[in-house]
């Protein structure tokens, strides 16, 4: 059986520096927490080996913006007694990103990325479409994300300890428009199964040199082209319960809502949607009973929000490219293309038990 008590301690203050500045040297960190840098890295190891922490990255809104991708949430219905089947069908697709099977009028809650609008309806219409323990589908495109998961913190350093993290995070320069290189969805691809891979190790995934790679990471990270995250087993964040709501708001209170609602310490999405509903809020909360408490804050934050529709997530199949267990330990990881296969002279990106490397250059 998995620990499933909250982290405490060196555990959670390395978990949350990484969440600030995902790939930091061991020597950064070690400065910061006042810890030795070889403990730091040998407690790291040891909780990706559990599947209790994790480093992922993915395609940021500067894609969409720069009309280079899309995101997109798809409420499934499952045939009777097939609902496991689907979502590990699901789960193991490079487009999906996260499968949660939840609550209510759905079965399964996917978030699903793509380069454009088209290859989206085609991912529907005949991938999803053939699959026979999927009965129906309704999809809801994301327009502005006010917030996301790169975002959340464990909230275990202080508030110096934090800022000086923050201001270690190597900052590039970008110019001109966003292009996205093969090179770069290669590196994209390979980061989304280990957010801290050496410079090394992904210039021999990807077929570059360290340095040629080094730079496109920097220049990347640097146009919110792409997002790291470091993630952790829900019930290890005092946070067990995942609570999804679907609100709608008058037009013109859009924009002011959603940023209200972002700021809001447990919550970890808040996106802009189109269909029946217009704004997508998903947060972490301590119990069931928290849930309707979120409600109510939420309304306090945004008056004249309706929301229309509520869910938790029973059972987290997949979160941002990495397959977990009933208790949200990472068990395998399927790396994240938006883009779909990759041409057939690159060597895919094999499903991995463990993350590439536990060092830092």
């Amino acid at each position: 059986m998995k620990d499933l008590r909250p982290l405490t301690g060196i555990d959670a203050s390395l978990v949350h520096a990484l969440q600030i500045s995902p790939r930091a040297s061991w020597a950064q960190l070690a400065k910061v927490l006042n810890m030795d840098a070889v403990t730091l890295a040998r407690r790291w190891k040891r909780l990706t080996d559990d599947g209790a922490a994790w480093t992922s990255c993915y395609p940021g809104p500067a894609m969409a913006e720069a009309g280079q991708g899309c995101l997109a949430f798809v409420e499934i219905d499952c045939a009777g007694g097939r609902l496991t089947e689907a979502a590990e069908h699901l789960a193991r697709l490079p487009m999906v990103t996260t499968v949660e099977h939840v609550t209510g009028d759905r079965d399964l809650l996917l978030t699903v990325m793509a380069p454009d609008l088209g290859t989206l309806s085609h991912w529907i219409t005949h991938t999803l479409a053939s699959i026979p323990a999927v009965t129906a589908s309704r999809t809801q495109v994301v327009g502005s994300i006010y917030t996301e998961g790169s975002r959340w913190r464990l909230r275990s350093l202080t508030a110096a300890q934090a800022a000086q993290l923050a201001q270690d995070r190597p900052v590039g320069e970008t110019t001109g428009a966003l292009e996205v290189s093969e090179l770069d969805r290669r590196i994209m691809v390979a980061l989304s199964a280990d957010g801290r891979a050496t410079y090394a190790a992904l210039a021999e995934q990807c077929g570059a040199s360290p340095d040629t790679v080094r730079r496109r990471v920097t220049g990347l990270l640097a146009a919110k082209a792409v997002h790291l995250r470091c993630e952790i087993a829900r019930p290890l964040s005092e946070r067990p319960v995942a609570a999804i709501l679907w609100a709608q708001v008058p037009s013109d209170a859009v924009e002011t809502t959603a940023r209200r609602i972002a700021g809001m310490q447990d919550v970890r999405l808040c996106a802009g949607i189109t269909g029946r509903h217009n704004l997508l809020v998903i947060a972490w909360v301590r119990s069931v009973n928290d849930v309707q408490k979120l409600e109510t804050r939420v309304s306090e934050q945004a008056p004249g929000i309706v929301i229309a529709d509520r869910a938790i997530a029973l059972w987290t199949a997949k979160l941002s490219g990495h397959l977990l267990n009933e208790h949200g330990y990472r068990r395998k990881t399927i790396p994240i293309d938006a883009w779909g296969p990759l041409p057939a002279d690159v060597p895919p990106q094999a499903v991995t038990d463990s993350p590439a490397s536990d060092h830092r250059e």
